[in-house]
């Protein structure tokens, strides 16, 4: 079963019985993914239906607006991530304010034991839900016990000591420390969106880009990366280096991800991008002229190249197929 539904009403009066887990799941990092396989392992041992609940908007958009954060992933990347690990269904369910109304017992008995059938639920150490958070997992515990489902919680993953978290995900990318990301994510930060038209200043001045709209609020920091690029939902990644950033050579106001593939683009443009960020190669700055740039870009290109050399390298040495860096 592969289901993806935004609204609770929409999940078939058929569903379940189900093993349940529930969070934001923002950016699907490596706490998340232990918590869905543990879930999706659970099902098919038991001979249930997994489902993971999450919400949209970020309930901190409803209850407290000034403290919502922005999102790592669109919905639609995070529902395909959540489904990667094992799980058979997502529902996105719409957080409103009667939903944050809902007390610890109402939620537990309307949403968990009433339409998803729940007989286990699991969630991360620290869940918190139900009318201002007054519900934590102990008193999870004592509802599934009156309500018939059992509760597990899921141990938090550290990397050199510190928790991994959205939030300290989302630190990373906006420093753009993008490696250490990728260490926290198990694999890259990828951004997904439509390639949107230029104003045509690489074709003309330095090099063809394809330029991405992204679907999702966080970028990394301004600067130039080495990538990898999926085209049109193609599962082959494409060696690429790309800009992010003001292009302030040009006196660019607005923020854009530029994206130079190192193999020429054959065909017609692609609609949509998923970039992966693999490595960070500089910052952004502004040069005298447009040639100085294009020297620059050059030697940035130079070094994706070599990048990607080291990898199928390694992956040679390891007697694997070539690597890619998701």
């Amino acid at each position: 079963m592969q289901d993806a539904w935004r609204e609770l009403a929409d999940v078939p009066s058929r569903f379940g019985p189900a093993v349940v887990t529930i969070g934001n799941f923002d950016g699907v990092h490596l706490g998340h993914q232990q918590v869905l396989r543990r879930a999706a392992a659970a099902a098919h041992a038991d001979g249930l239906q997994s489902v993971a609940l999450t919400f949209e908007p970020h309930p901190l958009t409803i209850v407290a607006p000034d403290r919502a954060p922005q999102r790592i992933t669109s919905l639609a990347h995070k529902a395909d991530l959540i489904r990667s690990f094992g799980i058979g269904a997502v529902v996105c369910m719409r957080f409103t304010e009667a939903v944050a109304r809902l007390s610890p017992r109402e939620f537990a008995e309307q949403i968990l034991a009433g339409r998803l059938r729940a007989k286990r639920v699991l969630v991360g150490e620290n869940f918190r839900f139900g009318r201002r958070q007054a519900g934590d997992t102990n008193t999870l515990r004592s509802l599934g016990n009156d309500l018939g489902f059992a509760v597990e919680c899921g141990g938090t993953l550290s990397v050199h000591g510190d928790p991994i978290s959205s939030t300290r995900v989302r630190g990373l990318l906006r420093d753009g420390l993008v490696a250490q990301a990728r260490r926290l994510l198990g694999r890259v930060f990828s951004l997904r969106g439509k390639v949107v038209r230029g104003k045509g200043i690489g074709s003309r001045r330095t090099v063809p880009t394809l330029n991405l709209s992204p679907d999702s609020d966080v970028l990394p920091a301004d600067g130039v990366y080495v990538t990898c690029t999926r085209l049109d939902g193609d599962p082959h990644w494409r060696e690429s280096i790309t800009n992010v950033g003001t292009r302030p050579t040009f006196q660019g106001r607005s923020r854009t991800v530029e994206t130079f593939l190192l193999q020429p683009l054959r065909g017609d443009p692609p609609n949509t991008l998923e970039l992966g960020f693999a490595s960070r190669v500089r910052d952004e700055r502004s040069f005298p002229s447009a040639e100085l740039l294009k020297e620059q870009i050059r030697t940035d290109i130079g070094a994706a190249e070599r990048f990607f050399r080291r990898l199928r390298a390694v992956s040679a040495a390891a007697g694997e197929a070539a690597a890619e860096p998701p």
